[in-house]
């Protein structure tokens, strides 16, 4: 075993003529946390239970732990998971439900009931044991799962799509809580979702599938800086894409053209000539018409989020959409402003 959890090697998986996963590869390390990001249909959900062996390959190799499981049932993996809706027992109290798996494995009630307690504990809910999930909020069922599937100590731990089901407050607290228990018990996790902020929130490595193949693997910050094109750019996280000029980039301070104005901006190197430029909305800001050097535009648009204010501004590159901290100063619909970019990212050809 060389310290990596799973190993997708060329994996394919067909559905007669069409393939759903197509020859699809990467490595989790050992304790790790990867997320499977893209739209519908992109072959995510597929690929997780290819791991958890609810699917079987058409075509490759499919690792865990170093051992050959391609062919092997989910039962001969020890892999748990959890599901989209949790999956509860609703006539069983908290304790019954996290020990099921052990009983029906064959462990006596009472040892059972014994480990369920302290996987209870170790996820913050004790005393709990003798409620029924509708006596949960949607938070702590959504622990009660990870403890049921936690308790039979798997090699690797599943997740499709956990907080889709909870509120946008509570998804950012239990997205938390599933970040700290997966550091704090070294799990090896394979998580799937659509939320590109959730992926950016949780992951080691995310793995963005487009069409049933990878379209780019790497670490959050690297698919938000450094994306491979204009697909990755804008799934990961908003991007304004638009058509200008590279002029001078050797990787760091540089100079673009578009829309008919040229700005000094921050890029990685690239060379010169025509190019498709992302900006994320964070990167433009906003100034009066008459500050001088920038990308004239008008405000379409304005919202008030309160942290943050949201435009759209009409410019000769295409419309802009852009996102400010609420404490600047705001700008009225109709208001011709001057757009600067603190960093553009070049996409590659």
């Amino acid at each position: 075993m060389d310290g990596t959890a799973i190993r997708f090697d060329r994996v394919t998986k067909a559905f007669g003529l069409v393939r759903a996963v197509n020859e699809v590869s990467f490595d989790l390390p050992q304790g790790a946390l990867v997320t499977l990001l893209g739209p519908s249909g992109c072959g995510k959900t597929t690929t997780l239970r290819l791991v958890a062996g609810l699917e079987l390959p058409t075509e490759g190799r499919i690792e865990i732990e170093g051992r050959d499981v391609s062919r092997l049932a989910a039962a001969e993996r020890r892999i748990a998971m959890v599901f989209q809706s949790y999956a509860l027992f609703p006539h069983m109290n908290v304790l019954e439900n996290v020990a099921y798996g052990l009983v029906v494995g064959g462990q006596r009630r009472q040892a059972a009931e014994t480990e369920a307690t302290a996987m209870l504990k170790t996820l913050g809910l004790e005393g709990l044991g003798a409620r029924l999930p509708a006596e949960l909020s949607g938070g702590q069922q959504q622990r009660v799962a990870v403890a049921r599937a936690l308790v039979l100590r798997p090699k690797v731990l599943l997740f499709d799509e956990p907080l889709s089901n909870l509120d946008a407050r509570l998804r950012r607290r239990v997205r938390e809580d599933i970040r700290d228990l997966q550091k704090r018990l070294g799990l090896s996790v394979v998580y799937v979702t659509h939320d590109q902020q959730e992926a950016l929130a949780v992951s080691d490595l995310v793995v963005v599938m487009k069409d049933g193949r990878i379209a780019q693997k790497g670490t959050p910050t690297e698919l938000y800086e450094d994306p491979a094109d204009a697909f990755i750019a804008d799934f990961m996280g908003e991007a304004n894409v638009i058509a200008g000029e590279v002029i001078a980039a050797p990787g760091g301070p540089g100079r673009i053209a578009a829309g008919g104005a040229e700005l000094a901006t921050l890029l990685r190197a690239h060379p010169a000539g025509p190019a498709s430029l992302a900006v994320r909305p964070e990167s433009i800001r906003l100034f009066a018409a008459d500050a001088g050097e920038g990308l004239p535009g008008r405000v379409q648009r304005a919202a008030f989020l309160g942290q943050t204010r949201e435009y759209e501004i009409e410019t000769a590159a295409g419309m802009l959409f852009v996102v400010v901290p609420a404490a600047l100063p705001a700008h009225a619909e109709g208001e011709a402003v001057t757009c600067r970019f603190d960093k553009v990212i070049p996409l590659r050809a």
